[in-house]
């Protein structure tokens, strides 16, 4: 298995918990008509994990693209 593949695999499960860890501002609520005028600013942990979460998606296309070339 190639380094390459390893380090996928890593941010793969870096992305996944990132993803599941980040909390919506909006609930189910909001789709059948409930505060429809909120806006919520990320602060502190909220907006680590969501520049976490862009940065490992970019790292990890990135090597995706690079191991369709190798």
């Amino acid at each position: 298995m190639s380094i390459i593949v390893f380090v996928q695999a890593i941010l793969a499960v870096l992305l996944v918990f990132t993803v599941l860890l980040q909390h919506r501002a909006t609930g189910l609520s909001a789709t059948f008509g409930g505060n429809d005028s909120s806006y919520v600013q990320r602060r502190g942990a909220e907006l680590f994990l969501f520049q976490a979460g862009v940065v490992t998606s970019v790292l990890f296309f990135a090597l995706t693209v690079v191991d369709w070339y190798i």
